[in-house]
């Protein structure tokens, strides 16, 4: 799916080179952010910021956001994958 924002170029010119850069970084928070409010799992938060796991947990780390939510509902779901 693609997602069209109308943003001002001033408010990434400051902090990221172009606007893909700025794009990577709003995935990131917005997957940080619905991750951090169990509203998805890591794995799916993950692939909205366009990094693997390792990447993300490392992600979370920098943002000083705890790598571990447990949503038991979530962890019954992967215990039952194997």
């Amino acid at each position: 799916m693609k997602i069209s924002l109308d943003i001002p170029e001033d408010a990434f010119k400051t902090r990221y080179s172009s606007p893909e850069e700025f794009a990577s970084a709003l995935r990131k928070a917005a997957a940080i952010y619905w991750y951090q409010r169990t509203e998805i799992s890591q794995g799916r938060a993950a692939q909205i910021a366009g990094l693997n796991r390792k990447e993300f947990m490392e992600a979370l780390a920098r943002e000083k956001v705890d790598v571990f939510v447990v949503d038991f509902d979530d962890l019954k779901r992967e215990l039952e994958l194997g």
